[in-house]
Parts: C-alpha cells; sequence; structure tokens
C-alpha cells in the first residue's frame, strides 16, 4: 500500500470518529465515553487494574526494521500515554504481504518482527503470542497490557484549569512520509515542490529522517516520569491530530475545562509543504500523526523540571503548546494567529 493509499484508509477509518472537524459521540453506538482516549483501563477482581491497548501500523517507510520498530512504538505508546512505566506482556499481530515474491515477503517479515521485538526488548517487555495472517500488504502491531496497582498510573480526566498543555514530539509525520513518496515517485506533487522552490530534495530527506526518528522513539521516559511530575492528564497524539486528541481530553476530563492551544512544533519544512503543496490540514491542527508524541497536561510549576528531565533522558526537546482553562462547553481549540514553531 502506497502512503496516499495508507492516508486514505486512515481517513476511511477516523471517519466513524470525527467529521471534518466536530468529533463523533462514541456513546451514540454503545461505546464508552473514553473510547478515542489512550488505552481500556479495568479493575480486576482483585483490586488491581489491568491496563490494555492495541493498535496496528501500516507500511509509511521503506525499511521493515523501521516498520517493526514504529509499530511497537505505536503500540506501546497509549500504555507510556497512562504513565504505566512497565508492559507486561505484548502479543503481535502481524500480516505478511501474500503479494510479494516469496524471498522477499520472507525477508520483510522477519526484519519487520525484528524490528518490533526490538523496541520491546527495549522496554523490557516480551512477545509472547499473536496472530499471523497473509495480506495484500503487509502490516504489524499488537496488544500490549499492564496489570498495575492504584497509584501507579496517571488517570487521564484530572486536568485543571491553569495547567500548561506540554508537546514530546513534533508534529508533521504524515507529511514527511508523503513527501518522501511524492519524491520517490517523481509525480505531480514533487513537481510542484520543485517548481515552486517549496522544499529541496536535500531537505524532504532530512525531513523524511527526521520522522522515522521520532516515529521509533519510545514514550516510555516521557511516560515514565508523569508521575514524578504530578501530570493531571495526558494522552498520545496520533490520528486525529493533535487538535483532536486535545478535543477528546477536554471531552474527558472531570472538571469542565478546555484546552487552548497556542504553539504547534512542526518537523522543519512541512508548513511548507502544508501550505504550498497540499493541505493536511496541519496548522488546523488535524494533521494524523503516527506514533506521535504524548500531550500531557500539569501543574505550570512542574513543566520545566518534566521537560528538562526528558531531554536528560531522551536527548530531545518537548514543548509547552498550550493551556487548560475553565470552559464549560469543554471546547479545544487553537488561539488566533497560533505560532507554527519549526524544529
Amino acid at each position: 500500500m502506497s502512503a496516499e493509499e495508507a492516508k486514505i484508509s486512515k481517513n476511511r477509518r477516523t471517519s466513524f470518529s470525527r467529521t471534518d472537524t466536530v468529533l463523533f459521540d462514541p456513546t451514540s453506538i454503545g461505546l464508552p465515553k473514553d473510547w478515542a482516549l489512550t488505552s481500556c483501563v479495568r479493575q480486576t477482581r482483585q483490586g488491581h487494574y489491568v491496563i490494555s491497548t492495541t493498535d496496528f501500523f501500516f507500511p509509511l517507510v521503506d525499511s521493515p526494521y523501521m516498520q517493526g520498530r514504529i509499530g511497537a512504538a505505536n503500540v506501546l505508546s497509549d500504555l507510556f500515554a497512562e504513565g504505566v512505566e512497565h508492559c507486561d506482556f505484548v502479543l503481535m499481530l502481524l500480516a505478511a504481504c501474500r503479494d510479494m515474491p516469496e524471498d522477499q515477503r520472507t525477508i520483510c517479515t522477519r526484519e519487520m518482527v525484528r524490528g518490533f521485538r526490538d523496541a520491546c526488548d527495549e522496554c523490557g517487555t516480551a512477545v509472547t503470542g499473536g496472530q499471523t495472517v497473509l495480506n495484500p500488504w503487509p502490516i504489524i502491531g499488537g496488544v500490549a497490557t499492564s496489570i498495575v496497582a492504584e497509584g501507579e498510573f496517571v488517570r487521564s480526566d484530572g486536568a485543571q484549569a491553569g495547567d500548561v498543555i506540554v508537546l514530546t514530539k513534533p508534529l508533521g509525520t504524515q507529511i514527511a512520509v508523503n513527501v518522501n513518496q511524492w519524491r520517490r515517485e517523481n509525480n505531480k506533487f514533487w513537481q510542484k515542490c520543485v517548481d515552486q522552490q517549496v522544499i529541496t530534495p536535500e531537505i524532504a530527506e532530512t525531513m523524511m529522517h527526521e520522522a522515522v526518528c521520532s516515529m521509533a522513539r519510545l514514550n516510555k521516559n516521557a511516560g515514565g516520569l508523569l508521575l514524578k511530575h504530578g501530570a493531571h492528564a495526558c494522552t498520545d497524539v496520533t490520528g486525529f491530530g493533535i487538535l483532536g486528541h486535545a478535543q477528546n481530553l477536554a471531552d474527558n476530563q472531570v472538571a469542565e475545562v478546555g484546552m487552548h492551544i497556542h504553539t504547534l512544533p512542526c518537523i522543519a519544512g512541512t508548513p511548507s509543504v502544508n501550505e504550498h503543496v497540499f493541505n493536511f490540514r496541519l496548522i488546523t491542527g488535524y494533521s494524523a500523526e503516527t506514533s506521535g508524541g504524548l500531550m500531557i497536561c500539569l501543574p505550570e510549576e512542574n513543566a520545566t523540571a518534566y521537560m528538562k528531565d526528558l531531554e536528560d533522558l531522551d536527548g530531545c526537546a518537548s514543548w509547552i503548546i498550550g493551556r487548560v482553562v475553565q470552559d464549560s462547553s469543554r471546547k479545544a481549540s487553537l488561539v488566533d494567529n497560533v505560532t507554527v514553531l519549526e524544529v
């Protein structure tokens, strides 16, 4: 599947979850209110909590090994958004490409599995089983589960007016991936990039490199610092875009609060592509991300220390992008003249 086809498929899938700018109410079809948040959290009869999540990843990168790593990072991210420090086990969901020659299919499948397992090993968790099928295109993902006690995770419903909102990875992965494919195909979109001098081949290559590194980076440290710094709520940023996930978060808070986003940190070059070549809705907050960062609501006085600790561990920056405000309508929005920060 091409990057464009993968994007279309994701758009069809998320059409059940949102319209152009209005998120869908999951309770209207019998789903729980928190369906659009990161993970399922359920209490066991013994008083502990089972936190479980599932996700899978279409091919967006050229390397099957990196696809495996990104697939694992994408699955595990939902647990880390709950402040969970350790994943107890992972089940792998794997689709091998039935249309590839057998020798190529064997290599690609082996490398996807190796990348997935390597990422899980880095988290100290084990792949204990799963399911494998043949499919027109390769897919990898899984189910990640942790069993925790009360106090060992962050509930996603405690945001308070006055909290700041921190984002731990830049936006723009969807654009970088599509530009990479445009360049490879030398299609009309890439010709527009070249003819209008929007980006150079070197910038396109750097964009893709930054996107792959970002998508493959585990959110383990970002999630592991949530309890230490008193985070009140958190979600990861994926298919709904930054504003879509902010709205999901606002809808599920105990307090009547809204989310005001004032800064959009973006992979350098992606805003220009969004403006001049194809509108991915990056600047309106709805560009889909894969294995995106954590969006965290925490006390303003704790934010700087959180970001410093994370940079010490991961070697990567994070940003204060907004603020939680009192709002009975529970609306997430971008401020007028939102700051677009290229990083």
